[in-house]
């Protein structure tokens, strides 16, 4: 048993891989609660596939693909909250249109423009491939956006729950938003690599709603969707590694087999563990039992 956890670990590729997905795990869990509690998971969608415009002409001009990933994430946000705020469009379908429409144009110009970006890559990521300069964005990256949650947590949970509230009582909504948004695409551009655009929304998503259904509190949600987080990239890793199999494809599997667990068996809000599940087969074996007597 300890060889086969020491095994991969001889490896340079698979310590940095390793590195990026415990990173990874804790960063998506973190920023991914504040998506899940704004009712607002499409969004991570949207912004993941948004990029893709920014990648092609990033490369295009020989400029830092991950700074034109950056722009055009954001500004796929501005677009949706110009679209909702313009018409009676409601914000699901503005998401939706823009991002049909960025991953159309992404497509677009790397045919256009003739561009060699490794599409397969950014859209199905691999991690196996990250360099040191990758594993140190990543650390940078998770670091400042951890760092700002700590520092404005508060804030951040006010805004969260209440932002009528918070606007009131003379909070920066916008520059909130913005922060949070520059968060959420920070995070996709550092996920990119090891899930890609396809699958990051699992990885964002996942590790909160499985800590949702387990704990109430905001604050407990972020830290065992980290320790979830951890544990399926950590788990996925080794699977791809064991059985050669695409590793952002068996990180986001174990991700959703964790959740499954926890929709069947929460104590509180699973399937079959839930009081009210647990006293009606109380009663129903309770009939049972007066309606064939020994």
């Amino acid at each position: 048993m300890l060889n086969w956890l020491i095994e991969p670990l001889s490896f340079e590729f698979m310590r940095g891989a390793l590195v990026t997905a415990i990173l990874l795990g804790v960063l998506c869990a973190v920023v991914g609660t504040y998506l899940i509690v704004q009712r607002m998971g499409l969004l991570g969608d949207v912004i993941a596939h948004a990029v893709l415009p920014g990648l092609a002409i990033a490369f295009f001009l020989g400029i830092d693909i991950f700074l034109g990933a950056f722009i055009s994430g954001t500004l796929s946000t501005f677009v949706i909250g110009w679209i909702q705020s313009q018409s009676r469009i409601k914000v699901d379908a503005a998401m939706a249109l823009v991002f049909s429409g960025f991953l159309a144009l992404g497509i677009m110009l790397i045919t256009l423009l003739k561009s060699k970006l490794d599409l397969h890559e950014f859209l199905f990521g691999d991690i196996l491939g990250v360099t040191t300069d990758d594993v140190k964005r990543t650390v940078i990256i998770t670091v400042i956006v951890l760092l700002l949650v700590k520092l404005f947590y508060k804030e951040l949970l006010f805004y969260t729950f209440d932002p009528l509230g918070a606007q009131a009582s003379g909070l920066p909504i916008n520059l909130i938003h913005f922060g949070l948004t520059g968060a959420i695409t920070l995070t996709i551009i550092a996920s990119m690599q090891t899930v890609g655009v396809v699958l990051v929304v699992s990885l964002l998503i996942g590790p909160g709603i499985t800590a949702y259904l387990l704990v109430k509190e905001l604050h407990q949600m972020m830290q065992l969707g980290a320790i979830i987080g951890v544990i399926s990239s950590v788990t996925g890793m080794y699977i791809s590694y064991y059985l050669n199999v695409p590793s952002g494809a068996a990180i986001v599997l174990v991700v959703s087999v964790i959740f499954l667990l926890a929709l069947f068996f929460s104590p509180t809000q699973g399937i079959f563990t839930r009081p009210e599940m647990i006293d009606r087969r109380a009663r129903l074996l309770s009939q049972l039992k007066f309606q064939n007597p020994k």
